[in-house]
């Protein structure tokens, strides 16, 4: 793409795991504004379709590896190039109605998930001490109050308390998703409804919100999680430029293929007992990045999990994950 700047070094991506997010921040005109009018018929159509939110077969639900916000440049990394594989998969053999998405930026409260129920609102800029122009980027999308208040009343008959604010998408989603699908090349055009994870660690508790919004697969409606098998930046700065990969890297991302793809009725226990290992901590100081599979293994119910693709890399895994199978065209 001719808007990508490579001079940036890799681990520009790796700082986005720190973000802190700050304000809202409009969208300022960037490198996605060039096609102003094409770009923004095609966003403006996304509601248009009157067509209902169903579909003829149960939609998968994915795991992707997002790196941080200049990901987005990063285009030589294996995983951008993936990341767009998949992007492709979606569009064009998925066909989603809408996507709700999960990311590692948005934690509501302690027992409380939030949801966007925003038709309309900017993207957020939640990272610090990146170039000017990473703060011009811009991600055309919509939301979907109807959707939002599908998966509220989901989570409410589920017991889980629910509430809809408005918000816009995090560089959690929208990094990858510039990648995945490509506004000029592979756009999505569909609505994105962003919900928040829970803010604690508790692994079971995503896992049971997931198996509450299993049944918005059989209404057209694609779940993705976007974090990262391993991400550990504390260690990624002691072994930089090393070319070292620590050894809870490759454990951990073995670990956690094992429990994603095990049964369906042994995939719970599975993936809460992964978060008891002793390399858990180690992958994952802080759980952020790892809990969006445990919502995505959790909305899967009976389908399988499969690795799609894994990169183990220092002190961070990008990976892939499907659950359930892609219908034949």
């Amino acid at each position: 793409m001719s808007f990508i700047r490579s001079r940036y070094i890799y681990f520009a991506v790796l700082l986005g795991g720190l973000s802190i997010p700050l304000v809202y921040r409009s969208y300022i005109p960037g490198i996605w504004q060039a096609a102003t009018t094409q770009e923004t018929t095609q966003v403006a159509s996304i509601m248009s379709d009157s067509s209902p939110l169903n579909s003829p077969s149960r939609m998968p639900v994915y795991f992707l590896g997002i790196g941080g916000p200049n990901s987005v440049e990063n285009t030589d990394h294996p995983a951008y190039a993936k990341l767009a594989e998949v992007g492709r998969e979606i569009t064009t053999k998925v066909k989603p109605k809408a996507v709700v998405v999960f990311s590692a930026h948005w934690q509501g409260g302690l027992s409380k998930i939030q949801i966007n129920n925003a038709e309309q609102t900017d993207i957020i800029y939640d990272f610090y001490g990146f170039p000017p122009h990473y703060y011009e980027y811009n991600y055309p999308n919509k939301g979907s109050p109807e959707v939002a208040e599908k998966v509220i009343e989901k989570l409410s008959v589920a017991g889980i308390e629910a509430q809809g604010v408005k918000r816009g998408l995090d560089h959690g989603v929208w990094a990858g998703f510039v990648v995945a699908f490509d506004p000029k090349k592979n756009p999505l055009n569909v609505p994105i409804v962003q919900v928040s994870l829970y803010n604690n660690d508790d692994s079971d508790q995503h896992y049971r919100m997931g198996q509450a919004l299993e049944s918005l697969r059989d209404e057209g409606i694609l779940i993705i999680g976007a974090g990262m098998a391993v991400h550990n930046l504390r260690d990624f700065r002691a072994t930089r430029g090393t070319g070292q990969t620590m050894p809870y890297t490759f454990s951990f991302d073995e670990a956690l293929k094992e429990s994603a793809t095990a049964k369906p009725e042994e995939r719970q226990a599975k993936m809460s007992a992964l978060m008891r290992r002793s390399d858990a901590r180690k992958a994952h100081p802080t759980l952020e990045h790892i809990l969006p599979i445990h919502v995505c293994a959790g909305a899967a119910g009976l389908d399988l999990g499969e690795q799609l693709w894994t990169f183990p890399e220092g002190s961070l895994s990008f990976s892939q994950y499907r659950f359930g199978k892609v219908a034949a065209a």
